[in-house]
Order: structure tokens, then C-alpha cells, then sequence
């Protein structure tokens, strides 16, 4: 935290043009406070300004050493959603500047990506791409399509995002399998502060077993849904024999980061038949390119990153923001907030 200034304006700096409603949002819950302002300035731009600002909150670019260094008044750097890919931490410690996450948890974020992997997994299975085609073409009762009832799934990544997943899941008549790096908090019996129990997973492995445990489960599902966060140990980890290993015509979802998955080996898979399809709301670079190979591909349904974009929590993620900008102001210690440094 830090002491407030009868006379000083706190001022927050969003960075990038993409996932508008975040600053939209931010400035609208804090239009009544006069004393702390809000701006959103090009990525080229941010390393000339902000040494202006007391708060940065990332959303897709890379907050690096050399722009940090120049960050004299920072107090503060957050990224509006779920993880810190984008901030460098060790960077931003070294300058004495705070790191904080939002908890998905609090917001609604996990709730709605996890909607949204349900979204991707039944477009999949109703085979989506191809009921376009039969609406154009004037033909009903066509494609045929398949349930989720009866199907395995292995949530790969049983945080906040799995988790909820697999509650929003259970209904539907799945058998559930995940992988969790620290999961004896599971085996505990009475449900607190609405953790889903070991009773709610058919099976669990730990992540930090070796690769080829990991696909010893990935071979036992009908669909593999990525909720890992992105750091040197989960990058890539859906490659080559992650994908060998499921069964053949198994479908593939990714609401989570695209370098989860080596692009070679999905492409190849997808193209063999072997990977029946492949659902994300988050792409190897991004924007994708429209013209990229992976989009040409019939089973393949993709979205904007826009998994965790939704009212909800937009609005709930808006209100952390604000009022973090409210405490700095206040000189009162922050809430609602995760520091990592």
C-alpha cells in the first residue's frame, strides 16, 4: 500500500487497444472520484508515459525490464483477468513495485470460462461448422451429431477454472478426471467455501507426476480441456505424445493459454484425423491470423479470447481495479487483490 495525498490524483494506466470493456468498466465505477483517473494509451506509447502513473494493468502486452525501468512512480502492476504471463515479476520486484493477480474466484472470470469450455465442447460435438453448412444448403436433420452424456473428460488443471468446470460438468452425465498440483486439500469431507471434493472426481493426478502419467489420463478421455495457467513448466505440455496418447477422435478444448499446446503437433493431429476436433477461445499468438492453417480445418471452432469477457465479470474485475485505486488513494491496504512478490 501507500499514503494518500489530499492533493494528488491517482492515476491508473491500462495498456493496448484490446478487451475494451475493462477500462470502459473501471471508468464508470469510478466516475463519482474525481481524484483518481483512468486512461488507455497504444502500446507503442506506454513505455514514453508511464512513469506518469501509479497503477499499470496489463491485458495482452508484455510488461518487460526495460519498461518497467522507467516506471519511477509505480506502485503497482495487475492484469486484468487470470494469471501473469504478461508482467515480468522479477523485473518489477527488483524496482520495488508491487505484482498482484485477481483472483478468478471472486469475480466470476472461472465461472464464465468455464461456460465457455462447455460452449466449445458442444459445438464440437454437435459438429457446429457443419450445421452452418446445412442451414446454407436448405437440409434438416443433419449432421449427426454426439452427447456429452457418457463421455470422459480430463480437466488438465483443477484450479479455479477446473473446479468450477467440473461442477457446471457433473450434470450433464460425464465421468470427470483432472490433474491438480496440490490436491490432498481434496480428500478432506465437508465442502468449504464451495471447493468441489474428491467425491466430484472419478480420478486425479498430480501434476507434478512425470509426462507420461499425465498422458496415461489424457488417453482415458473423450475431451481434454486446458485450464493450466502459462509458465515455463506448462508451456507446450500439450505436444506431440500428449496428443498420441488420446484416443483417436477425441476432442481437444483450450480456454486457458495458447502456448499450452505446440501448435506443429495439433496441426499434424488435426490434419491425420487422430484429434477429432479442436475448441479455443486462445490462440498461439494473438489476434490469430485469419488465414492461419488451423482455421481452414472444418472441426475446428475457435473464439476471441473472449471465455472470461462477460458482464459479470467484467463489471466484478472493474470494482477490484477501482477499488484498489481507492485503497492507494487512501493510503489503506489493498484488498481483493493476490500480491506475488
Amino acid at each position: 500500500m501507500a499514503g494518500g495525498n489530499d492533493n494528488h490524483i491517482t492515476r491508473v494506466l491500462f495498456c493496448g487497444p484490446h478487451f475494451p470493456a475493462s477500462h470502459v468498466y473501471t471508468k464508470q465505477y469510478l466516475q463519482k472520484y474525481p481524484f483518481i483517473q483512468v486512461d488507455v494509451v497504444p502500446l507503442k506509447d506506454v513505455a514514453d508515459v508511464i512513469s506518469n502513473y501509479d497503477i499499470c494493468v496489463t491485458k495482452t502486452m508484455r510488461i518487460d525490464s526495460s519498461i518497467i525501468a522507467r516506471a519511477s512512480r509505480m506502485k503497482l502492476i495487475m492484469q486484468y483477468g487470470v494469471g501473469l504471463d504478461g508482467v515480468d515479476i522479477d523485473a518489477a520486484t527488483r524496482c520495488g513495485i508491487k505484482v498482484a493477480r485477481i483472483p478468478g474466484g471472486i469475480t466470476g472470470n472461472a465461472a464464465s470460462c468455464a461456460e465457455m469450455a462447455i460452449y466449445l465442447m458442444l459445438g464440437l460435438l454437435r459438429k457446429q461448422n457443419e450445421m452452418q453448412v446445412s442451414v446454407k444448403q436448405k437440409k434438416l436433420g443433419e449432421p449427426i451429431g454426439q452427447t456429452l452424456l457418457g463421455k470422459t473428460v480430463f480437466i488438465l488443471g483443477f484450479g479455479n477454472i477446473g473446479i468450477e468446470l467440473a461442477k457446471r460438468l457433473r450434470p450433464f452425465g460425464v465421468k470427470i478426471i483432472a490433474s491438480k498440483r496440490s490436491w490432498a486439500h481434496l480428500h478432506t469431507s465437508p465442502e468449504k467455501n464451495g471447493l468441489v471434493q474428491n467425491s466430484s472426481l472419478d480420478d486425479i493426478v498430480d501434476e507434478t507426476a512425470s509426462h507420461e502419467h499425465i498422458c496415461e489420463f489424457a488417453g482415458k478421455a473423450d475431451i481434454v480441456v486446458c485450464c493450466l495457467l502459462m509458465n515455463k513448466e506448462t508451456a507446450g505440455i500439450v505436444n506431440n505424445s500428449f496428443i498420441s496418447s488420446m484416443r483417436k477422435g477425441a476432442h481437444l478444448i483450450n480456454i486457458a493459454r495458447g502456448g499450452l499446446l505446440d501448435y506443429e503437433a495439433v496441426l499434424h493431429h488435426l490434419k491425420s484425423g487422430h484429434l477429432g476436433g479442436l475448441g479455443i477461445d486462445v490462440a498461439w499468438t494473438e489476434p490469430l491470423d485469419p488465414e492461419d492453417p488451423v482455421l481452414k480445418l472444418d472441426n475446428v471452432l475457435i473464439t476471441p479470447h473472449v471465455a472470461g469477457v462477460t458482464e459479470h465479470s467484467y463489471r466484478s474485475m472493474a470494482k477490484v481495479v477501482g477499488d484498489v485505486a481507492l485503497q492507494l488513494y487512501a493510503g489503506t491496504p489493498w484488498t481483493s487483490i493476490e500480491i506475488v512478490n
